[in-house]
């Protein structure tokens, strides 16, 4: 097996672990004679044969408790012992999705959920008995590992993710990289937690279903032009001096969701020769702001060429009508059309979450680097 080594000029920290996201189940614990109470046996989350989820917790003081987070409750009730019964709609989409109590009109995190993406509780509601394609299977799994680089862009040391295809470090072949953005909000969790984007690649990749490639998942929680500068004068430089990678626009692809699509659009403009794969989810700049449709007019023009010299897939998806983002979409898109970049649409409805991303990345994935 060829070594690995660390790039002594970039001062890239290179940490390696298996990313399992299979959670072990907590269990209440008596201390001393204190009294045992509904909380100890508490069922916190469980699907029921609807399609609904509940969600339980023990505020025996309480006067009030809502569901708040990616779901809502359209029932609630409390019993006499204190536990709040908290029930979904049915059939909801499935998904992975973040949730958190309202107490009183204090925020408070399910105590009896193990599953905690940065530090927010998690449930996966699936259909029993059926694995969806962003769910783990009996496949084998590549590595997701954590880098720490130096960011001149914002001179601190910053982290990301980075997935690698099984067998990655048992062979000596070169792979193409794809950057994969989060959105407003999030961090570099985002997509191997709740995104399961390890999962999705490994399901893919067992069904030889994608070209072998390595995923890198930054942090983009800083402003629109610094990630770009980050992107392209550090993330990128770091990922080709310490993995086995291609180092041409031809093996780059970048994608990025709400917040992350703005930053990829950014990127594109400004470095228009970085990436040849490039997917836009549900973004674009607000139309309520048309100064920079202005600006972006003039920068796009003077990309364009560049653009169309190093292109070779570049698609917009959104999430719907229900998709807060949609109506940024077709305009910004117009303006890359206005100066000769062509792209693609697609859309599915799902409104602006990851159950519409977790499926723009299948897709995306399987169209790259062909």
């Amino acid at each position: 097996m060829k070594k690995f080594s660390i790039s002594e000029e970039l001062r890239c920290l290179f940490i390696l672990f298996v990313f399992s996201i299979g959670a072990s189940q907590l269990h209440a614990q008596n201390f001393g004679n204190r009294p045992k109470t509904p909380n100890d046996d508490l069922v916190s989350f469980e699907m029921n044969d609807d399609g609904s989820a509940t969600f339980r917790l023990y505020a025996p003081d309480a006067t009030k408790v809502e569901l708040g987070g990616d779901v809502r409750a359209e029932k609630i009730e409390r019993a006499d012992n204190g536990v709040w019964t908290l029930t979904t709609v049915a059939d909801l989409d499935p998904s992975a999705y973040r949730y958190y109590f309202h107490v009183d009109g204090m925020k408070v995190n399910d105590p009896k959920n193990p599953m905690v993406p940065d530090f927010r509780p998690m449930v996966e509601i699936a259909p029993k008995g059926e694995t969806l394609f962003w769910q783990k299977k009996a496949v084998p799994h590549g590595l997701m590992s954590i880098v720490y680089y130096e960011s001149s862009a914002t001179n601190s040391t910053r982290r990301m993710f980075v997935w690698t295809p099984p067998a990655y470090f048992a062979n000596n072949e070169k792979l193409p990289v794809l950057y994969l953005l989060h959105g407003g909000g999030d961090n570099d969790t985002n997509w191997p937690g709740q995104g399961k984007a390890g999962w999705i690649m490994d399901n893919l990749f067992a069904k030889g279903k994608i070209e072998p490639m390595v995923v890198v998942m930054p942090d983009g929680s800083i402003p629109t032009h610094t990630f770009a500068e980050d992107l392209a004068n550090n993330i990128v430089p770091c990922v080709e001096a310490n993995f086995r990678v291609y180092n041409d626009a031809d093996h780059r692809a970048l994608a990025g969701l709400s917040m992350g699509g703005l930053e990829v659009l950014e990127t594109m403009i400004y470095y228009p020769d970085k990436f040849s794969y490039i997917n836009v989810m549900s973004s674009g700049w607000w139309t309520s702001q048309p100064e920079n449709y202005e600006k972006y007019d003039e920068l796009i023009k003077k990309a364009a060429p560049a653009l169309n010299s190093t292109l070779n897939y570049f698609i917009f998806t959104c999430g719907g009508s229900t998709d807060g983002a949609s109506a940024n979409t077709p305009p910004t898109r117009a303006l890359f059309t206005k100066h000769g970049v062509e792209s693609e649409y697609s859309e599915m409805e799902g409104g602006h979450t990851m159950y519409v991303w977790r499926h723009d990345l299948r897709r995306f994935a399987q169209k790259i680097f062909k």
